[in-house]
């Protein structure tokens, strides 16, 4: 499977390591115009911990993650990595 992060504007961002994911949510956050303060608060955690998602993703929970792209404007897509063409998602109601 493949992880994807995109935003509303459809920029798809192939997700394979942890340092992947750390590069976008900092990018993601400034481009949010967002400080490590400020997305903390969104969020409920620290500011230190904001900054450490932003060098190492790798203790990063699925909920935190969620958390964090709920408030950077961003949405999750998992797909086969064998599939070459990109279809998206369906919009499933949860």
């Amino acid at each position: 499977m493949h992880l994807f992060a995109n935003r509303i504007f459809d920029m798809l961002h192939l997700i394979a390591t942890p340092n992947q994911i750390a590069q976008l949510l900092a990018a993601s956050r400034r481009q949010a115009g967002l400080t490590q303060a400020e997305a903390a608060a969104r969020v409920g955690v620290s500011q230190s911990r904001i900054s450490t998602w932003e060098t190492d993703a790798a203790a990063l929970t699925v909920a935190q993650l969620l958390a964090l792209c709920g408030a950077y404007g961003l949405q999750l897509q998992m797909r086969d990595k064998n599939k070459p063409e990109f279809e998206p998602a369906p919009l499933i109601e949860w």
